[in-house]
């Protein structure tokens, strides 16, 4: 038997990705439990994806055997594995490519469990679905809600992809948004950074000094000229960064003709001006949390993330100062090892302070709401606490919260399609640009639709070569009617119902392949709780090779 990896060989081993989600995200996937509903062909590269990042085990759920059709696209699957047990062999295939992840199947149809044994789904950390009819789906979502367990679906149907991401809420601490902003308040110094660039002497400076003295002191140090001539205000529009920009270069040191120096420092304060001088404030995002229901009303079922986001409203009323904790990172620079160092100890130790600032008042909520206090870092800690360690992530990160909140597929499919309005804007503007290939999102009703033919004929359209002409109309029908049901008083053209038919409901490996690294993205994405989720609906046309994101 292969012994798994442990140590500094996982670390090498998941290097790449470690370095994406960090310790606590690889812990995280390690210890998921991922269920897979049929090992299609998109159901195996979605659990491919998930399996050679290392989750922790996963359970296929799939009662059919294996046909000649599976063969030909499903990559796992060869001629010799014809009639066996589908999620069996896709098991094995797959648990042979990460000896560190368990694998495990249930060989029985997914209507008979949901009905038979619903509570079976109540162990996983989130539920993969695919090629599901329409009917199949509500039941499963409806479980999956009641039990607030995550539901991706993915479905392959011809050159067409889609996703669905269904879940109550999702909150998200790490989102590593791709550009933002240093937090490094030149507009509003604290008392560290103020005394230690204060402490600095740029006329006593020797040449190497003053050449490697960080940018960053710079610019306070000439803000603060600035300041003195323009009555205390802060340069805010293009003339007047300019100005400032003037007063450095100003401030480098000439040769014995009368040039300038050439000192790199001074070069990279003059090129951060307009991104370092920003206001320091709240961004609108973390605003609505601090108004969001959840965050104002806490009791003791209330999870960590609400009792964190109170603790840090807390905090920017009263100790903030209607700032949020610093961040306690400073940007690359040219400058000398010990006052690069002191500088970023300035940060990081009022950064130590805002979150111990913060901390206290997590204790003070937990209290209040009859949980136990954060006291004990131990990751074996009994359930409801928040450890340190928590806090100062939660605090590093506090402009970056983020939460998703989906629609359940009750509410989109049973009660009203979501958002009516933006589907029928795409309809209206492909009617009035003949010219125009059309929008993606065309391709989600046309899905649907395809779902209205399968609950009337037990079977998709085109699905047998002899009844694709035949289907045509009939698909025409439900198209139609499932627009007039929406109110909708748009029409599609005729060429994509004609493709709907042609496809067949067919899984094609190309397609199956994309949509595998998609889902499997935002599955790590919710097992991880890093990162941003699709919110909630992505459509892919591998036809003209793009894709849509639409809120349902």
């Amino acid at each position: 038997m292969a012994t798994k990896l442990t140590g500094l060989d996982k670390n090498n081993k998941y290097d790449r990705q470690l370095r994406l989600w960090g310790d606590h995200g690889q812990a995280s996937l390690e210890t998921s439990r991922v269920c897979l509903i049929n090992a299609s062909a998109t159901g195996t590269e979605i659990m491919k994806n998930l399996v050679l990042p290392g989750i922790g085990s996963f359970t296929i759920v799939d009662g059919n055997k294996v046909q000649g059709e599976d063969v030909g696209n499903n990559f796992f699957l060869t001629v010799d594995s014809i009639g066996k047990s589908r999620a069996q062999t896709a098991t094995e295939l797959l648990s042979e490519l990460n000896e560190d992840v368990s694998g495990d199947f249930l060989e029985e149809n997914v209507d008979d469990l949901i009905e038979k044994n619903p509570s079976f789904f109540s162990s996983f950390t989130a539920v993969i679905a695919t090629q599901l009819s329409e009917k199949t789906l509500l039941e499963l979502g409806r479980v999956l809600w009641e039990r607030n367990i995550p539901l991706i679906i993915c479905r392959c149907y011809g050159f067409i992809g889609y996703l669905r991401i269904v879940i109550k809420e999702h909150t998200v601490i790490e989102s590593h948004p791709d550009n933002t902003h240093e937090d490094l308040r030149l507009d509003r110094p604290f008392a560290g950074l103020k005394n230690y660039c204060d402490s600095l002497d740029l006329t006593a400076m020797t040449k190497k000094e003053h050449s490697h003295t960080p940018w960053l002191v710079l610019l306070y140090k000439f803000l603060e000229i600035w300041k003195e001539k323009n009555n205390g205000k802060l340069p805010c529009n293009y003339s007047e960064k300019n100005s400032l920009k003037e007063l450095l270069k100003g401030g480098m040191r000439c040769n014995e003709e009368g040039i300038p120096e050439d000192e790199e420092n001074f070069d990279e304060a003059i090129k951060s001006v307009n991104s370092s001088l920003h206001a320091t404030s709240i961004p609108s995002e973390i605003q609505a949390l601090f108004n969001d229901p959840a965050c104002l009303n806490l009791n003791s079922e209330s999870k960590n993330f609400w009792i964190l986001v109170r603790a840090l409203k807390e905090f920017t009323e009263n100790e903030g100062n209607g700032s949020l904790p610093l961040r306690g990172s400073i940007p690359d620079m040219t400058s000398d090892s010990e006052r690069y160092i002191q500088l970023q100890t300035a940060y990081r130790d009022q950064a130590e302070v805002d979150a111990a600032a913060v901390t206290r008042h997590v204790h003070s909520l937990l209290h209040s709401i009859g949980r136990e206090e954060p006291l004990d870092p131990d990751p074996t800690r009994k359930p409801g606490t928040i450890t340190d360690s928590e806090i100062k992530t939660f605090c590093r990160n506090a402009a970056f919260l983020r939460i998703l909140r989906c629609r359940s597929l009750q509410n989109e499919y049973e009660i009203a399609t979501a958002n009516i309005e933006e589907l029928g804007r795409h309809m209206m503007a492909e009617e009035e640009d003949p010219s125009d290939e059309g929008d993606d999102t065309v391709l989600y009703i046309l899905l649907r639709a395809a779902d209205k033919f399968f609950a009337e004929y037990n079977r998709y359209p085109g699905y047998f070569d002899n009844t694709v002409d035949a289907d045509i109309p009939k698909l025409k029908t439900c198209l139609n009617k499932l627009i007039h049901d929406w109110g909708l008083n748009s029409t599609i053209k005729d060429d994509y119902v004609h493709e709907i038919c042609r496809y067949g409901a067919s899984e094609l490996h190309t397609i199956s392949a994309f949509m595998g690294g998609v889902a499997a993205q935002e599955v790590i994405k919710v097992v991880t709780g890093q990162f941003l989720p699709i919110n909630n609906t992505f459509i892919y046309n591998g036809q003209r090779q793009t894709s849509t994101t639409v809120i349902l």
